[in-house]
């Protein structure tokens, strides 16, 4: 294999041409990145976000008060998309903010554990 059918991306990795015309995608060493990535057992675990228990008390508790996402938002002071996350339980719990929805909306909703 000569060294013109590679192309250099970064120090530790190359993308080297293969015969039908695709990639692959190889450390300096000759291992391939991907079998890497899925036997890293030191890799970034997934945060936890927002239960379905807190979701629905939530949303439930908000409309019960009669308030949209944006009502509940600004009177928290904090960014419509906030309400949202949490409801839809894209958001990564924060115990302080659950604390202030509970003082705002009058009800306790469920938390997360520390």
């Amino acid at each position: 294999m000569s060294h013109s059918n590679c192309k250099v991306v970064t120090a530790q990795t190359l993308i080297l041409q293969v015969d039908a015309g695709g990639t692959s995608k190889q450390t300096a060493a000759g291992v391939d990145i991907r079998k890497l990535e899925a036997e890293d057992d030191d890799a970034p675990m997934r945060l936890e976000t927002v239960g379905r228990d807190l979701r629905l008390a939530l949303a439930q508790a908000r409309q019960a008060k009669g308030l949209s996402q944006k009502d509940l938002a600004s009177k928290l002071m904090i960014p419509p998309k906030t309400i949202q996350d949490y409801e839809a339980g894209k958001a990564i719990p924060n115990n302080a903010l659950i604390a202030k929805m509970e003082r705002a909306l009058g009800c306790k909703l469920p938390r997360q554990a520390k």
